[in-house]
């Protein structure tokens, strides 16, 4: 595919946007892929990395090696998320402590206005697809309302919950950070990060490498052999998130940040009005409507740019 510099600024963005979206546990970045159409040639361009990958760079064919890993694409999506990692994600902490209601309505205007675009790429429905749109939403809402559990820290483990939280990442509806949080290990490798604790890094890293590499392999292979079917369940897995993305929440249990902060650790969602008799707090139901209304906007939007730039390469 012949791009332009435009193009890979357009990448680039996209992958900032799911860098943000990766911090926060109950966003996927895999669901900011899915609206914003890349979703498909991310996975297949991880699936290229592979061992005749490798023995191309082993063998210092690095421009077989570039190719056949659609490096290009790589790159722009990826140097997004890094840059977001890095420089958005103290603010998108800060915007998620102070003005929750906001940040929790725009994703879930987000969320709700893509999965039924997605139903659009499905060509026919049946049984089948029926009964994988609703797994995903099953699966999806039960682990919205999973309580956090004590798991160990040992390497071995450490390794385990990489391959987990990565193959989550790239799923939408389906949160990496949040399901870190389930097995109670997503302060413990924040304190890892930073404490630059290497050997527990290292060995997350070297799960996420394995198991973001392995599980591509089997999302490609539904994407491109029961399409209908794999879409169905992915945007199940998006309608069962919604769930987690509620604008209005009660604590129920809470944790230690870095800091020594109590902060939350796990919540419900509940109505508006009980939201208000529990917190005290005003529920901001028209600030929530509005922001819900912006996610809305920005994927009909989206959308839109998408249709006339492919207009006019035809």
């Amino acid at each position: 595919m012949n791009r332009r510099f435009k193009d890979y600024a357009l990448l680039y963005t996209k992958g900032l946007s799911m860098g943000v979206a990766d911090v926060i546990p109950g966003v996927s970045g895999g669901t900011i892929a899915f609206i914003t159409g890349i979703y498909s040639e991310l996975v297949g361009s991880i699936r290229e990395v592979d061992l005749a990958a490798l023995k191309l760079l082993f063998k210092f064919r690095f421009a077989d090696f570039w190719k056949k890993i659609n490096g290009n694409f790589l790159m722009a999506v990826l140097a997004g998320v890094g840059t977001s990692l890095v420089t958005l994600a103290g603010l998108m902490t800060w915007l998620l402590e102070n003005h929750p209601v906001q940040v929790w309505s725009y994703f879930f205007g987000l969320i709700l206005v893509s999965a039924p675009m997605i139903f659009r790429d499905i060509d026919h429905w049946n049984v089948s697809v029926w009964t994988s749109l609703s797994i995903g939403i099953v699966v999806a809402y039960l682990i919205t309302i999973l309580s956090p559990a004590e798991t160990p820290n040992g390497l071995y483990f450490i390794f385990l919950c990489g391959a987990l939280a990565i193959c989550a990442m790239i799923l939408p509806g389906i949160s990496g950070a949040f399901i870190l949080l389930l097995i109670g290990k997503y302060q413990y490798m924040i304190n890892a990060l930073i404490t630059l604790n290497l050997p527990v890094v290292l060995t997350f890293i070297g799960g996420c490498l394995i198991g973001i590499t392995s599980f591509s392999h089997v999302l490609n292979w539904m994407l491109s052999r029961h399409r209908s079917i794999a879409l169905a369940l992915l945007s199940g897995f998006m309608l069962g998130s919604l769930n987690k993305v509620w604008p209005w929440k009660e604590v129920v249990s809470f944790r230690l940040n870095h800091a020594g902060e109590k902060v939350a650790a796990f919540d419900r969602s509940v109505l508006p009005g009980t939201f208000g008799e529990v917190s005290g707090q005003d529920p901001m139901v028209l600030q929530a409507l509005f922001f819900a209304l912006s996610g809305i906007l920005l994927v009909v939007g989206i959308e839109w740019i998408a249709g006339r730039m492919k207009n006019q390469h035809n």
